[in-house]
C-alpha cells in the first residue's frame, strides 16, 4: 500500500495481528511495487492468475470507471507507474509528448475470476482505491467477530466502528484545520490531496487526470465522509480530485455523503448535510 496502517480496538485485541494478516493479504494482491504482487506481475507479464481480492478490486475499478464518467481509471498506471514512477526512487517529469502518447483506457484491461491480462503499454494502477479497500477488509473482519468499537487507518483512508475523532488538516500547512466527530454506527472518512505526494513541485502531483494527462489543480484537498465502503470514498475522492470544479461538486451531491472541499484558491466548502455523518467540533 505505501504507506503505514494503525488498527486501534478497545476490546478484542487478540483480532489485531488477523486485522494486519488481512491488510498484508490484501497489499500482496494489490500492490505494484512488490514483485510477487498479482498488480506488479500483470504490469511485466501482461498476463496472470487472480488472487479473489485482486479480481474483487479490478471489478470494483470497473465499475468506478463507468460511475465516475472514467475519471477514475486505473489504466492510469501507464503514465504514475509507467512515466513519472511514483513511488520508486527514480521518479521524474516526463516529456509532454510522452505523457500525450501514453496508451490510458480501460480496454485495454481484460480479466475474469481466474486471471488477467493487459494490452502491450498498458500498467495498472491501483493506489487510488487500495488502501480503501484494505481498511474496508480489515474493518468487516471486526464488525463480522462483534468489535464494537475500532478504527482502522491507512494514512488519508480511516474507517471507525463506533464514534471516533478524526483531524482534518490544513492542506497548506502542517496544521490542523479542524477535527470532526462522525455519529453512524460505522464511518469510513477520506482525504485525497494535491500535497501528499508529487515530483519536483507540487505542479506535477501523483492525481493525474485520464483526460488532461497532467496533474489537476482544482482541489488543494477533499475530504469524503460516509457509511458507504471505504472503497467507495477511496475511489470517489480520487476521482473528484481530477474533476473541473462543477463536476465534482455534481457527482458529491448526487452521492450519499458528505463532503469538505478546499480548492488551491483556499475557498472552504463543506456540504449541507455534514451533520448528517459528522460534527465539526474544533475549527
Amino acid at each position: 500500500m505505501g504507506t503505514l496502517v494503525s488498527i486501534t480496538l478497545d476490546d478484542h485485541e487478540e483480532l489485531i495481528n488477523e486485522g494486519f494478516k488481512i491488510i498484508r493479504e490484501v497489499d500482496y494482491a494489490l500492490s505494484s511495487y512488490k514483485p510477487e504482487g498479482d498488480i506488479y506481475k500483470l504490469n511485466h507479464q501482461h498476463l496472470v492468475k487472480l488472487h479473489p481480492f485482486t479480481y474483487e478490486a479490478l471489478k470494483l475499478s470497473q465499475q468506478y470507471y463507468h460511475s465516475t464518467h472514467g475519471y477514475f481509471d486505473i489504466t492510469i498506471g501507464s503514465i504514475t507507474k509507467g512515466l513519472y514512477r511514483f513511488g520508486e526512487n527514480r521518479e521524474f517529469i516526463p516529456h509532454p509528448q510522452l505523457l500525450k502518447s501514453a496508451k490510458v483506457g480501460f480496454s485495454g484491461l481484460k480479466f475474469n475470476r481466474e486471471s488477467a491480462q493487459i494490452n502491450k503499454g498498458i500498467k495498472i494502477d491501483l493506489g487510488g482505491m487500495g488502501k480503501g479497500f484494505g481498511v474496508q477488509k480489515a474493518t468487516q473482519f471486526f464488525i463480522n467477530k462483534g468489535v464494537k468499537k475500532a478504527i482502522v487507518a491507512a494514512s488519508g483512508d480511516i474507517r471507525c466502528i463506533g464514534s471516533c475523532k478524526v483531524g482534518v488538516q490544513n492542506p497548506f500547512s502542517e496544521e490542523q484545520l479542524f477535527e470532526i466527530e462522525t455519529k453512524k454506527p460505522v464511518s469510513g472518512i477520506t482525504t485525497s490531496g494535491n500535497y501528499r505526494r508529487y515530483v519536483g513541485s507540487k505542479k506535477s502531483n501523483h492525481l493525474i487526470s485520464p483526460y488532461l494527462r497532467q496533474s489537476e489543480k482544482t482541489f488543494a484537498s477533499i475530504t469524503l465522509i460516509s457509511d458507504l465502503s471505504s472503497s467507495d470514498l477511496d475511489a470517489y475522492a480520487t476521482a473528484v480530485s481530477v474533476m473541473p470544479y462543477a463536476l465534482a461538486k455534481q457527482f458529491l451531491d448526487e452521492k450519499p455523503l458528505g463532503y469538505i472541499l478546499i480548492t488551491t484558491d483556499r475557498d472552504l466548502f463543506i456540504s449541507k448535510n455534514f451533520e448528517e455523518y459528522a460534527t465539526i467540533i474544533k475549527q
